[in-house]
């Protein structure tokens, strides 16, 4: 019988995040497979854990991923994890994944803290659509061609950054999204130091150029997507309009469009 490969969610900073059903889990699985082994240590004993460790990163996960298939195709039951947080997101894990699903392994999440839906959930910004963009290019002239790249993304984005680059990585979105586009910083979440700001993009800039506090440790950046101009809603409404009132009565068409498209119904009438 086929063995099953669990992705547990680990603690994002505070050790007590670690759901029961987690617990239950590495405890009774044959091995956890960890990014950091030496990390995972310190959680793993504050929960009374000894299962074996063995170290699974972005440097040996390719050469291990087949052996590690063939485990759990044997009835091994391993346990993937990450330092924190939601394994595979912005960590290892994929190819181990993707392996063992292609292999008929059994692949079980026991879902529990991340980063980014932590943040997003306390920043005050709409949460309704949102795009998660990992880490920007560390690189100041590939990080604004990724910005200037997501300038028209009408969803809320939500980044990872590393703090000695979110100085210059704050300076970079305010000037090309705007000084006055919505944003918030959630830093060391869940941790003795947590803060969560939420301020125009310039404003949060400078507020983390005057706090040297605001540049240490783990960072996720939110910034609310670009509003859709009303020339832009008008056109979409109208091309609505000319379609749906093909179908529809002028009145119920206008109606329908003006509703999708957020504009004035009596701006679509005669719009075909």
């Amino acid at each position: 019988m086929n063995g099953c490969l669990y992705i547990v969610a680990t603690p994002i900073g505070h050790l007590s995040d670690l759901s029961q059903r987690a617990i239950e889990t590495l405890r009774e699985v044959d091995a956890i497979l960890a990014e950091d082994t030496r990390q995972s240590a310190v959680l793993l004993r504050a929960h009374g854990i000894a299962t074996r460790c063995e170290s699974l990163h972005e440097h040996n996960e390719t050469a291990l991923a087949a052996r590690l298939v063939e485990r759990l195709q044997a009835g091994a039951r391993l346990a993937l994890i990450s330092d924190a947080g939601t394994p595979l997101i912005s960590d290892p894990g994929y190819r181990l994944v993707a392996a063992a699903r292609a292999a008929g392994v059994t692949v079980s999440p026991i879902p529990g803290a991340c980063a980014l839906v932590a943040a997003l959930s306390a920043s005050g910004l709409p949460t309704d659509r949102f795009c998660f963009e990992g880490f920007l290019p560390a690189k100041t002239g590939e990080r604004r061609a990724a910005l200037q790249a997501l300038k028209s993304e009408p969803r809320t984005m939500v980044f990872y950054e590393s703090p000695h680059r979110l100085k210059e990585t704050l300076e970079d979105a305010a000037a090309i999204f705007g000084d006055q586009r919505e944003a918030a910083l959630a830093r060391e979440l869940t941790k003795r130091f947590e803060t969560i700001l939420t301020l125009p993009l310039a404003a949060l800039a400078q507020r983390v150029a005057q706090d040297a506090d605001q540049q240490r440790g783990e960072c996720v950046l939110i910034v609310s997507g670009a509003k859709e101009s009303t020339s832009d809603a008008l056109a979409l409404g109208q091309r609505l309009y000319a379609e749906l009132s093909k179908e529809l009565p002028p009145s119920r068409a206008a109606k329908v469009a003006a509703q999708i498209a957020g504009v004035a119904k009596r701006e679509l009438y005669g719009a075909s």
